[in-house]
């Protein structure tokens, strides 16, 4: 038994080889506890081991398998500070990013609360002063709320108002016109289609879910069909709207701002709109006044869009002259508070001087609407002998009406018609005009 412990000569390996063995070992140790430890190693030693003759064979082998592991582990130490690297400054430029864009939300957000805020309802009639202490009412509240009043007199700005001054201002405002949604497509724009349920069809969702969180907003409410509002009304029951093709139902949490000009308590009375749906909706009533019961407000919002038109169009600021004023003023402004920011936009546009007269308003604000009728009118026959004064009355309607548009500055009047100011200052004397 005592002859099997003992190791068969190898003629290759000397005595020294041997005795140096057990150092060795302690060096292959040492360096794989460096090596453990992250510790600086002894590359020079572990060199040195991998000489020929440096010890057994078996050791210089493991040596020569220890130093390559070294190399490998180097290497991907080297491309694991790299990746450190890149992935530091990709977090850099990401963490700058998110605070670039949560700085320009920051400022959306401020520009959009100063764009809705109490403040822009530009009106100082008792009416408007009304709407506007029920809007932000309604804000800190958020109900479902019923917008009446005429077109163009304001009912998305009282719904936006609502909206971007509520606790759901960071989620989406989402407008819907309920004239613009054809029949057929209602259910698949409103509540959303799942892929695959017809040829080339992708997954969407529809407004009532991108809605979910913020406002839905529903323009033209009276025009809905029926059908639609019994749709519409199971959704706000149940709190949960099913796409086209799906399988199973959504949750959405939803504030419902519905709007109409038409008489919706006469269209509950005749069936045409339901009055369980009415109620659902109507949890909140608005009234918006027509324009021409606002009193002053007219000159007040005439000026405000005056101005931003002038400044839009990179012009001077605009004033009205007291003619244009007042009939601003006796104007019954059938579209409204649109109408008049038409007007506005009209005028900034057109005015040649710094101060809107009559002339610069529309014919309709002057009494002077043209017929509607679009064919050709034979003109009335005229005499010879009539000629003469009926060229001169078209010569004179025209210089006036020109001199109107321009303030009666004879300069720009003039080189409007054609004419040197000497030459209207003639036709002027002839006219009797001076």
């Amino acid at each position: 038994m005592t002859e099997r412990l003992i190791p068969p000569e190898n003629p290759a390996i000397s005595p020294a080889s041997l005795a140096e063995a057990p150092r060795l070992l302690d060096v292959l140790i040492e360096l794989c506890d460096d090596l453990a430890w992250d510790r600086p190693a002894s590359e020079a030693e572990l060199y040195r081991l991998t000489a020929q003759s440096a010890g057994p064979p078996q050791l210089v082998r493991l040596a020569e398998a220890f130093g390559l592991m070294l190399v490998k582990l180097e290497a991907r130490k080297m491309n694991r500070e790299d990746l450190i690297r890149e992935l530091a400054e990709k977090n850099q430029a990401l963490t700058e990013g998110r605070d670039f864009l949560a700085r320009r939300n920051q400022a959306l957000t401020q520009a959009v609360y100063e764009t809705y805020g109490p403040r822009q309802m530009v009106g100082q009639c008792p009416a408007i002063r009304r709407v506007t202490e029920m809007a932000m009412s309604i804000a800190h509240r958020p109900i479902n709320t019923m917008i009446l009043g005429p077109t163009g007199a304001g009912k998305e700005v009282v719904a936006k108002m609502i909206h971007y001054n509520s606790a759901r201002r960071e989620s989406d405002f989402i407008a819907v016109n309920c004239t613009a949604i054809p029949e057929t497509l209602f259910e698949s724009e409103m509540f959303g289609i799942e892929k695959g349920v017809a040829t080339g069809v992708n997954q969407r969702r529809g407004l009532i879910e991108a809605a979910s969180g913020g406002t839905l907003f529903l323009d033209e409410l009276g025009e809905m069909s029926l059908a639609n509002q019994a749709k519409l009304l199971r959704v706000l029951e149940e709190k949960e709207v099913q796409r086209v093709g799906g399988s199973r139902p959504i949750p959405v949490d939803l504030l419902v701002i519905s709007a109409t000009n038409a008489d919706i308590l006469t269209a509950v009375e005749h069936k045409r709109f339901r009055e369980d749906l009415y109620y659902r909706l109507n949890v909140a009533e608005v009234r918006l006044p027509p324009l021409r019961d606002r009193g002053n407000d007219v000159l007040l919002l005439a000026r405000l869009f005056l101005g931003r038109h002038a400044a839009r169009l990179g012009r001077p600021p605009l004033d009205l002259s007291r003619e244009a004023a007042a009939l601003l003023q006796h104007y019954p402004w059938p579209g409204n508070v649109r109408e008049l920011n038409n007007e506005m936009e009209r005028a900034a546009a057109l005015t040649v001087g710094e101060i809107i007269t009559p002339a610069d308003l529309s014919p309709r604000l002057r009494g002077e609407e043209q017929p509607r009728e679009t064919e050709w009118r034979r003109p009335p026959e005229t005499k010879p002998e009539e000629t003469g004064p009926v060229l001169q009355n078209l010569e004179r309607q025209a210089i006036v009406e020109t001199l109107a548009r321009h303030g009666s500055n004879k300069t720009r009047a003039a080189r409007e018609l054609g004419l040197s100011r000497e030459g209207l200052r003639k036709k002027l004397k002839r006219l009797g005009l001076e």
